[in-house]
């Protein structure tokens, strides 16, 4: 057996651990982004959520993006029926275990739109369908060999296929859902429901950010020439960039350093530079990375105004940023990287393979957003509702859905949480 097959598998394990361990970020992220009586169920709910997605995916979810079929879907290969070696010299198990690691982000990343006030059984439902009718199919447009591809669509590691396709989704569940209790006013205004604690969001994002280079440093599929190095460089480089651009922002416009802005600003550089990272240059990364932090900034505060109770900022994020990194290809990608598609506009391409960007923009968008709406309005007829009642919403879902809270010891009587018995 080569040395460089079994260098390129042990690469790409690595970097399925850190995807994974990214499930960690996203759990102190939104955990510390709402407030303590969510705890436990946020924590909770990603685990199972992902175990849900894992054995989706083993049964059709691969075969539906990577399985022979057509232009619209994959048709084969379900229950995992290809073991054998892949293209680019990796084993079919190696492969197959990356590849659900970006299911389960995107996922994750639509239950953003559910945060405090959704049953824990509208997961659990919702988990199934958008892991077999909405991601693979975005996936086999644009990673399977679809239609997209074949016009030359551009995404390295995913601001189209994982993060835009699981903002759209957290878009049609905030909008069934409604605002949370006590989150606008009659007359329209905001209130703020702080998150219970900024040290485990800046944890969070730190942890995202960690795993952010098995994502997009993984997509190289292998070791040879170190390229995923440079894909790398890129990656801190946007990640840096949107940091200081959100910050810059929100300090020249409210005159203070936000730091929830600030955290949100690194994931946008991050989310921006994930379609173009192997595609640009250095330069350009930081660029994409500012205007990501800029983005994400006003997005927020549009969304709001709207009456869009996002707690976590999935749609800025995500969706806003997605957006902002899949279109960036169409102006930053150079003649000697773009081995997909072609160059972008500063780089003689025309506007190509901006055009073709923005065909994948609106396709994917659209379809992740209808499809997840559909299946939502569906669910919410039959099941009686997503939302939980109001009782349960101030309760907390710790214990309205779970029997029991995150931080036991701050949530009940001091005599009950030090086991000791009045006479």
């Amino acid at each position: 057996m080569e040395a460089t097959f079994l260098m390129n598998n042990l690469w790409i394990i690595v970097c399925t651990i850190l995807v994974l361990l990214m499930q960690g970020g996203f759990i102190l992220l939104e955990a510390g982004s709402t407030r303590m009586k969510n705890a436990g169920h946020i924590a909770g709910k990603t685990v199972f959520t992902v175990g849900i997605v894992s054995l989706v995916f083993w049964a059709v979810g691969y075969g539906l993006i990577y399985g022979e079929g057509n232009a619209i879907i994959g048709l084969s290969n379900f229950f995992y029926g290809d073991a054998t070696t892949m293209g680019e010299g990796l084993a079919g198990s190696v492969d197959f275990l990356f590849q659900l690691a970006f299911a389960a982000i995107a996922m994750t990343i639509a239950f953003g739109g559910f945060a405090e006030r959704a049953k824990l059984v509208a997961y659990v439902v919702f988990a199934i369908l958008f892991s077999v009718l909405i991601y693979p199919v975005i996936a086999h447009w644009i990673w399977g060999g679809g239609w997209l591809a074949e016009h030359g669509k551009q995404d390295f590691a995913g601001s189209t296929v994982v993060h835009l396709t699981g903002a759209m989704a957290a878009l049609a569940a905030t909008m069934i859902l409604k605002p949370r209790i006590g989150k606008y006013n009659k007359d329209g205004s905001s209130n703020e429901i702080a998150g219970h604690n900024q040290v485990f969001t800046a944890l969070g994002v730190l942890l995202l950010w960690v795993g952010w280079f098995g994502f997009n440093a993984g997509s190289t599929f292998g070791v040879a020439d170190a390229f995923f190095g440079y894909v790398a460089l890129n990656t801190q480089l946007a990640a840096g960039a949107g940091a200081v651009g959100a910050m810059l922002m929100v300090w020249a416009v409210t005159g203070k350093a936000d730091v929830p802005t600030t955290l949100n600003g690194a994931l946008a550089g991050l989310v921006a530079i994930t379609a173009s990272c192997a595609f640009v240059e250095p330069w350009a990364a930081v660029v994409i990375g500012l205007v990501g932090g800029a983005f994400v900034f006003f997005s927020m505060r549009f969304f709001d105004k709207k009456r869009i109770d996002d707690p976590i900022f999935a749609l800025s994020v995500h969706g806003t940023v997605g957006v902002w990194g899949t279109l960036s290809n169409g102006i930053f990608a150079t003649p000697e990287l773009a081995t997909v598609g072609r160059p972008g506009l500063l780089y003689g391409g025309g506007f190509e393979q901006l055009g073709v960007q923005i065909l994948g923009v609106v396709s994917c968008g659209l379809y992740a957003f209808i499809v997840s709406y559909l299946i939502l309005k569906v669910m919410d007829k039959v099941m009686g509702g997503l939302r939980v009642t109001e009782e349960e919403e101030i309760m907390g879902l710790d214990l309205s859905e779970h029997g029991g809270y995150g931080y036991p010891e701050n949530l009940t009587p001091p005599d009950a949480a030090s086991g000791r018995k009045h006479g």
